[in-house]
């Protein structure tokens, strides 16, 4: 796949994730969180009014810094094909 492909996908992956209105289980939330952070090399500080949430979210960016931006995208894309195939 070429880098331009794993672009275009990835982008399509975040627009469906945006475009859902179900609630997502909080696991995967911040594994997408990461992982979405990661692929845009976005690395601002977690903005939540709740501490516990930013605590939860700097973890979930610790948990991916050896990954790079190319694999997180990928991730990424197989998080929410799987998220979508198995869910009920």
């Amino acid at each position: 796949m070429t880098s331009e492909e794993l672009d275009i996908q990835f982008r399509d992956r975040v627009d469906r994730i945006n475009n859902h209105t179900e609630p997502f289980p909080a696991d995967f939330l911040l594994r997408l969180y990461a992982y979405y952070k990661k692929a845009t090399n976005d690395y601002g500080r977690p903005n939540s009014r709740k501490q516990i949430i930013n605590a939860f979210k700097t973890n979930a960016l610790f948990q991916v810094q050896g990954v790079s931006e190319d694999e997180a995208k990928r991730i990424y894309i197989d998080l929410v094909d799987q998220y979508f195939l198995y869910r009920k």
